[in-house]
């Protein structure tokens, strides 16, 4: 290699590095203030929700995410200004985005309506509900699914899509929640009588509220006998307790009031024991 071809080199070398070097600067300058700006904004994103009591377990989710996209942001900005073409490079992305979100739109579809409950919180942690046909106390909300424990104390794994789907009844929302007990009475019973058995019964309870007062009606003519609807309420947190005490309530006082019952069989009255 002569004198001549190194000079040559040389003066491509210093014409690339003049021309490259402004450009590189200028992408370096704006990945260091970009990523700064972004961290800055990112700041001030979680404090504006966390003022607004935005709720704790979507937040840093958020927070993560409008800083992750800001930063991809100014990473393709940079590649500009050296002069890759980010075109192409949108397009992997959005080609790749897309097959993943088909892939996975079954659980794409569970984050959005994870995001919809923990926004406008239809039910929150601690509350009785009905979801999907499962009904329990909520006992977490996570981002794709929703966990309830049963009164038997077994999990249930709903899942948050399902959920937004469907109708959500939440026991807990007024602060009290009925009991649903059926009573039989046969047709020679007094139904004041029995119905102020009942009450007294009620009333002998602790954990039987006050307000709203309970309610007891006659629900259906059997061929037997008279079916009595039992509807005490009780606190949200009293209320597989609650439901014990009240049945247990009942018992004692038909066998004190010696209100006798139609049994199955037909029309023969039975005594009630203790």
């Amino acid at each position: 290699m002569n004198e001549q071809q190194l000079q040559g080199y040389y003066d491509k070398v210093i014409d690339f590095a003049i021309t490259f070097a402004p450009k590189l600067a200028g992408a370096i300058i704006l990945l260091i203030v970009g990523f700064w700006l972004a961290k800055k904004l990112s700041a001030l994103f979680a404090l504006s929700l966390e003022k607004a009591n935005f709720s704790k377990d979507v937040g840093p989710f958020l927070v993560s995410f409008v800083g992750m996209a800001m930063k991809v942001v100014v990473l393709l900005a940079a590649a500009n200004i050296i002069g890759i073409e980010t075109t192409s490079i949108v397009g992997i992305l959005a080609a790749a985005g897309f097959a993943v979100g088909f892939a996975l739109q079954g659980s794409l579809s569970n984050f959005a309506a994870g995001i919809l409950i923990l926004v406008f919180k239809p039910y929150k942690i601690g509350d009785i509900v009905e979801v999907a046909g499962k009904f329990g106390k909520v006992e977490d909300i996570h981002i794709f699914n929703t966990i309830l424990v049963t009164p038997g104390l077994k999990t249930q794994i709903v899942p948050n899509g399902k959920v937004i789907d469907g109708t959500i009844t939440n026991f807990s929302a007024k602060g009290a929640i009925r009991i649903e007990l059926t009573v039989t009475m046969p047709y020679m019973e007094s139904f004041p009588r029995v119905k102020a058995v009942l009450l007294n019964a009620l009333d002998s309870v602790p954990l039987v509220l006050k307000t709203p007062a309970p309610e007891i009606g006659i629900e259906r003519f059997d061929s037997h006998n008279i079916l009595l609807a039992v509807r005490p309420f009780v606190k949200p947190d009293d209320y597989w307790d609650g439901i014990f005490e009240v049945h247990k309530a009942v018992k004692t006082a038909f066998h004190e009031s010696n209100v006798s019952i139609a049994y199955s069989e037909g029309m023969e009255l039975g005594a009630i024991g203790a």
